[in-house]
């Protein structure tokens, strides 16, 4: 069975929205369905709805895609208009690459190219601010692939950054984030995207094939333990959920 097919009513389900008709929600969606939860994917690019309420929902989470936040179709306005929905009933939410500058996008923000056109493809420094510290332990390189980065609304807080697109995670509220790099990134999803995407790997900055893969070897166990505690604090497990949001529960520990 398909990860993304398996479901249970008793379960509490996240939303799950995805882009393109073979994506997958990869490790962010194995370890939610290993807390006890349950997926509902949709795909309004290929028609699916989208909730007028969250009440049936624990929380949602959108990935990324090829496309940009400031594409104007019919799916991308929808998405960017129904982040409001979330934010406004404070039921958690992550935005991954696309799905954060989104979620910029909904609070009043941009999202733009490198005044340089450099790209972000393979894995970049990460640098958690002060606010970020306090909450995790950071690693020290993720994996990126994106052509655009957000700018920082006012109303949200910058906790990591990076040397080439500033604003690399943030969070609005107490359990809204959006974060410019893919921790939901599985060795398959690896081999599919730097096959598919490999013509990018040309673009200013990006980075060669063998190093997506040397990079893997190197930083990703520190990427999936910086997910275990992030998802620990932002969603928790379907018996024991994190309803504090992150920054009263991180003040509290």
């Amino acid at each position: 069975m398909r990860l993304e097919s398996f479901t249970r009513s008793s379960r509490p389900k996240i939303l799950i929205v995805l882009h393109q008709e073979n994506s997958s929600s990869g490790r962010v969606g194995q370890e939610l369905v290993k807390r006890g939860f349950a997926l509902d994917v949709r795909k309004p690019r290929f028609g699916d709805s989208l909730p007028e309420t969250m009440s049936d929902h624990a929380g949602a989470v959108i990935f990324g895609g090829p496309m940009s936040a400031n594409d104007p179709d019919g799916f991308v306005l929808k998405e960017i208009d129904w982040i409001k929905v979330p934010l406004r009933e404070q039921k958690p939410f992550l935005g991954i690459c696309l799905g954060a500058q989104m979620m910029v996008k909904q609070l009043g923000g941009t999202v733009s190219s490198h005044r340089d056109e450099l790209v972000e493809i393979g894995y970049y420094p990460l640098q958690p601010t002060a606010a970020g510290e306090i909450l995790m332990t950071w690693p020290k390189k993720v994996y990126q692939w994106h052509r655009e980065g957000f700018d920082l609304p006012a109303s949200c807080d910058l906790l990591a950054s990076g040397p080439t697109y500033a604003n690399q995670a943030i969070r609005y509220g107490t359990n809204a984030f959006g974060i410019q790099f893919h921790p939901e990134l599985t060795h398959s999803m690896l081999v599919r995207w730097t096959t598919k995407g490999a013509p990018r790997m040309s673009l200013p900055g990006a980075q060669q094939r063998g190093d997506h893969f040397a990079g893997r070897y190197i930083y990703d166990a520190a990427v999936q333990a910086w997910l275990d505690r992030f998802l620990d604090l932002w969603i928790g497990t379907a018996e024991a959920p994190a309803s504090c949001g992150l920054r009263d529960r991180t003040a509290a520990e």
